[in-house]
């Protein structure tokens, strides 16, 4: 097996978690959806994670599961099919980077449908960390990859948000899991305005076919959609009929196109399709990032009701 990316602390003793396994469980998470407030130690090219402080851990973290989360469900009923399931892999590492403008706008990219993983999903710029790199690079390296942008030393901050763990398949109903990561979202917020930022994309077309700016309003009724539920059928009045995207054209070029809100609302199927949505780390995120402006999703249920009254 490779060395580990993903490194448990389970009384002191430093555990490799198997790919079957799961990692929210592992680390004394119940039943309930959480999040679960875990100490990270960010080393290179590696995370290490206790449910209690321990030497070198530098920070404490949400880290949540979909409420749908297969490993839980391979943890309790599915030991019988691990001979279908990879026995030489552990948990992989990703980064994913929530960039914010000046103006409190964040980035979002759509994955292209030929992706063979989570095709057509809008998802912040992320990806693997690679052996023995920094998080921080791991997270820059990727927003240059998939959307152009480099972020200029001192003109931008940057702070880990929170921790997913995150399956593809998503659902057992899909079949069973071929990929099993943990997911670091980083906050990182530019001093640039969304105009000049998007002034120097040029996203990766072989993996992004389209990107917007999504602004708190938004970001919180996105949020506020808990997979596992029903996509609401009535957009709230409150919120756009429809937001700005960039869409790449297959000649190179870009247009702009309007997107209904309400195909960012959706929630995962519980059978394998290939509609476009937010995806569940994605919403995940959006609620750490509006807890970072001082904002919830349930700012906007308040506000909704209060404009009824």
């Amino acid at each position: 097996m490779a060395a580990a990316r993903v490194l448990l602390l389970l009384s002191g003793r430093p555990v490799s978690p198997s790919f079957v396994q799961s990692v929210c469980r592992l680390l004394g998470a119940g039943p309930g959806l959480g999040p679960w407030a875990t100490h990270c130690g960010l080393k290179r090219g590696r995370l290490v994670l206790s449910d209690r402080p321990f030497p070198g851990a530098s920070t404490r973290l949400p880290l949540q599961r979909p409420p749908f989360c297969p490993f839980v469900a391979l943890d309790q009923q599915l030991r019988d099919r691990g001979a279908e399931l990879p026995t030489n892999r552990g948990v992989d590492l990703g980064v994913a980077v929530i960039l914010q403008s000046s103006d409190q706008t964040v980035l979002l990219t759509r994955r292209t449908r030929t992706l063979s993983v989570s095709p057509n999903l809008w998802v912040p710029p992320g990806g693997h960390v690679e052996l023995d790199e920094e998080l921080l690079d791991g997270g820059l390296r990727e927003l240059w990859e998939e959307s152009g942008l480099q972020l200029p030393q001192g003109q931008f901050s940057w702070v880990p948000l929170g921790l997913w763990e995150s399956a593809y398949p998503p659902r057992l109903s899909w079949g069973l899991p071929k990929y099993h990561h943990i997911i670091l979202y980083l906050l990182m917020v530019s001093q640039e305005s969304q105009q000049q930022l998007q002034a120097r994309i040029k996203p990766n077309p072989s993996e992004v076919s389209a990107f917007m700016w999504l602004g708190p309003d938004v970001a919180a009724a996105v949020a506020a959609t808990e997979d596992g539920t029903e996509t609401p059928r009535h957009l709230p009045q409150e919120l756009p009929p429809s937001v700005l995207t960039v869409e790449l054209a297959e000649d190179g070029g870009a247009r702009p196109l309007a997107l209904p809100v309400s195909t960012l609302l959706r929630t995962t199927p519980t059978t394998a399709e290939g509609k476009e949505r937010v995806s569940s780390g994605t919403k995940f995120a959006l609620r750490l990032w509006l807890q970072h402006l001082g904002r919830s999703p349930s700012d906007y249920s308040l506000r909704k009701r209060a404009r009824r009254l």
